[in-house]
C-alpha cells in the first residue's frame, strides 16, 4: 500500500477509533463551480458537513485533488492515490489515508449528513462483526454516506481497482454487508434527508431554504 502523506507532509499514523472522511472530489459540472465551496447560509457547504459530522469523529480528513482550495480547513487533505479512477478511487483513497479501525465516508454535498446515523451504523459494525453499514434505497446503495472496516474494505477495494472494476460497489460480495433496514434509518435520521446531495444552483436553494426551517 502506498505510504498516505497528507498536504501538509505529515505522515497518518495516529491510531484512533472512528475517522470520517470527507470527499471532495467530482466535476460539479452541473452546479457551474465547486459546491464544496460555495456559499451555505453564509460558509462554504463543506464546513457544513464537517460541523454536522465533527460530535463523532476522533479524526477528520478530507479527500481532494485541489488540495490547496481546501487549506482554509486546518484539516488532514488527501489526494487520490489511485488517479483517475472516479468514485471508487476516491473510496480508497479515503480508507488508506484514515487511521482508526471503522471509517464513515460522506460526500462533500450533502447539507443534511447525520451524525447520529454515522454513530449507529459505526455501532453495528462493532457488534454485529459486518465490514460495511450502508443504506440501500430504491435508486442503490449509499456508498458515500456509510461506514467501513477499514483493514477488510481496504484490501478488497484494491483489488477490484486491479481488475479493472468502476462501480464503486462492486467489491460488495467480497465483505459482509450491513444493510441498515428503513426503520433504523427513520429512527437515526427521522427528516429522511441525511442522503440529500446538491448538484444544481436548484437543488442548492432548496436545502438552504430546508436548512432555515430546520433552525
Amino acid at each position: 500500500m502506498p505510504a498516505c502523506i497528507s498536504y501538509s507532509g505529515n505522515l497518518c499514523h495516529n491510531r484512533r477509533m472512528f475517522t470520517i472522511a470527507i470527499q471532495a472530489g467530482g466535476q460539479s459540472s452541473r452546479m457551474g463551480e465547486d459546491k464544496a465551496l460555495r456559499t451555505f447560509l453564509g460558509r462554504p457547504l463543506i464546513e457544513r458537513v464537517i460541523a454536522r459530522l465533527r460530535p463523532v469523529a476522533s479524526e477528520l480528513i478530507v479527500t481532494t485533488n485541489r488540495p490547496e482550495a481546501y487549506a482554509f480547513l486546518g484539516l488532514p487533505l488527501f489526494r487520490d492515490l489511485k488517479p483517475d479512477r472516479g468514485a471508487l478511487g476516491g473510496l480508497y483513497t479515503a480508507l488508506a489515508c484514515a487511521t482508526s479501525p471503522l471509517v464513515g465516508v460522506a460526500a462533500c454535498d450533502m447539507p443534511f449528513a447525520s451524525a447520529d446515523l454515522f454513530q449507529a451504523a459505526g455501532q453495528i459494525l462493532l457488534d454485529e462483526g459486518a465490514d460495511v453499514a450502508v443504506a440501500r434505497m430504491e435508486v442503490g446503495y449509499e456508498p458515500l454516506h456509510a461506514v467501513y472496516r477499514r483493514a477488510t474494505c481496504l484490501p478488497a477495494i484494491e483489488a477490484a481497482i486491479d481488475e479493472g472494476l468502476w462501480k464503486v460497489v462492486a467489491w460488495f460480495p467480497k465483505v459482509r454487508v450491513r444493510i441498515l433496514e428503513p426503520d433504523e434509518l427513520h429512527r437515526w435520521d427521522p427528516s429522511g434527508r441525511a442522503f440529500s446531495n446538491v448538484n444544481t444552483p436548484e437543488e442548492f436553494a432548496d436545502a438552504e431554504r430546508l436548512a432555515l426551517a430546520d433552525d
